[in-house]
């Protein structure tokens, strides 16, 4: 069975929330002393995720 994807369009404001949520998640998992494999992985996502540029129509 395949994976569903998803698809996030972030503008850069929210995709640099997104990356310092994650870090600062990173790091809360860290000072716990649990592991970070999981939000290593989305971070490596989104920071490797391609841009792609979108017209916007408001009606």
């Amino acid at each position: 069975m395949r994976e569903k994807t998803y698809h996030l369009y972030l503008n850069e404001e929210e995709r640099s929330q997104v990356i310092q949520s994650l870090i600062a998640l990173k790091n809360n998992l860290a000072a716990q002393g649990r592991y970070t494999d999981a939000v290593d992985d989305v971070l490596c996502k989104v920071l490797e995720a391609k841009k792609k540029k979108l017209k916007m129509e408001y009606i």
